[in-house]
């Protein structure tokens, strides 16, 4: 694919129903895109793709750097692009909603598109969550919600990644600013809940817009059958 053009398989309400035990081999993934996020079979752990390395945040708190040559796993849900930056900017932000203000402000007049994101440096403070998995087949996500694990890391240098899609495509994405986060020493990492920046020490933001998107749908009997009208309370909830 060329630069900048969103590549994503299945849709967040999809994982909404619990839709985890099918999915895109991440042999083939990686040919769409080189930076990235998602998820693998049956919801165990987080995924970030980042400079051409994959990588499953697990609950435990342990990393594994995926061998996307060959292999047995699989994404049910993954958004990538093969990442060039278009603006850059160092900012400097107290929160979500900083960040979420600086990255506008960077690339104005983008509500109606998707936005593809890099945030480098050191972090005051990042709060993660990592998903446990599913025990049993269709495990529903307001279960695995419950069982989530949660860390705080602080003075941390690292890289937050990810993607910011337009309100009206909820459901089909997470609509606003989906985050996830590894450290430079790849030793930690999940989806940011929080995350703070240091006063005066500005850590560099790079985005990019993603005009052109390439959606994949599932091509199995749970797909076809399950009731794909979003949820958007749940979708905050779980994925906020």
């Amino acid at each position: 694919m060329a630069y900048n053009e969103l590549y994503q398989y299945s849709v967040v309400s999809a994982l909404m129903q619990g839709l985890g035990d099918y999915g895109l081999p991440y042999k083939e993934l990686v040919s769409h895109g080189d930076h990235g996020l998602g998820t693998f079979r049956r919801m165990d752990g987080e995924m970030i793709a980042l400079d051409g390395d994959v990588y499953q945040m697990k609950a435990d708190g342990s990393i594994i750097k995926i061998d996307t040559s060959g292999g047995s796993d699989i994404a049910p849900f993954a958004q990538l692009t093969r990442f060039q930056a278009s603006a850059t900017a160092d900012v400097e932000f107290k929160d979500k909603q900083g960040f979420s203000d600086a990255l506008s402000k960077l690339l104005p007049k983008t509500k109606n598109h998707f936005v593809a994101f890099r945030v480098d440096g050191l972090f005051k403070c990042v709060a993660v969550r990592t998903a446990g998995g599913q025990f049993c087949r269709h495990e529903s996500i307001r279960v695995l919600h419950k069982r989530q694990t949660t860390y705080e890391f602080t003075n941390v240098r690292g890289s937050v990644i990810g993607f910011r899609s337009p309100e009206f495509l909820q459901g089909v994405g997470v609509a606003g600013d989906h985050l996830h986060f590894i450290s430079d020493e790849r030793d930690r990492g999940g989806h940011v809940l929080e995350v703070e920046c240091h006063p005066d020490v500005p850590v560099k933001l790079s985005a990019s817009v993603q005009t052109k998107v390439h959606l994949e749908f599932p091509d199995d009997d749970d797909y076809q059958e399950v009731d794909l009208n979003p949820d958007s309370s749940l979708i905050k909830v779980v994925e906020g």
